[in-house]
């Protein structure tokens, strides 16, 4: 599965160089000299670091080939992944990825279904998992231990203790 770690959002300067604006929680991980990103759409084909600088909250960024501000034009809304097979396992046995979440079905500690995990929304307190419930309808709930006491990967579910009436809201 390829995930999202930014995306080139303009050229700058006539030498090739692009901004990135990063999706990542480890830019200095993903984007380094040498590291070989994936594009979406790829016609852009894989794109190689060739040196990155810090520019205003985003990156500014050159890839190996892209020589002028007209290569630079043509990767304008690129989006740049890495396969999500590349990325370690986290070393906290309590913090997963968002594509681990993604899929899961939300269960009630009799199993019964809630929902299922669509997206991760990314808080300053806490993250909230966005749910698609049986009926259509979305649903937002904490990522927090109180709520969410149980994380399976290999059963695909997370089981909630929810307050009554959050799935209300």
């Amino acid at each position: 599965m390829l995930l999202v770690v930014g995306e080139i959002a303009r050229p700058h300067g006539v030498r090739g160089e692009v901004v990135v604006t990063v999706r990542t929680d480890e830019p200095s991980e993903r984007f380094t000299p040498g590291a070989v990103l994936v594009t979406d759409p790829g016609e852009a084909g894989p794109l190689t670091i060739e040196y990155v600088r810090p520019h205003l909250g985003r990156l500014i960024v050159a890839f190996e080939g892209v020589e002028d501000r007209d290569g630079a034009e043509a990767l304008r809304r690129v989006l740049v992944c890495v396969d999500s097979e590349e990325i370690p396992e986290p070393d906290d046995p309590d913090e997963f990825h968002d594509h681990q979440l993604v899929g899961l079905a939300a269960v009630d500690p009799d199993g019964e279904k809630i929902g299922e995990v669509v997206r991760i929304d990314h808080g300053p307190a806490h993250d909230m998992l966005i749910l698609r419930r049986p009926d259509g309808r979305t649903a937002l709930v904490p990522f927090v231990g109180a709520m969410v006491p149980e994380v399976d990967l290999a059963g695909g579910r997370l089981v909630m203790t929810l307050p009554e009436g959050l799935l209300d809201l």
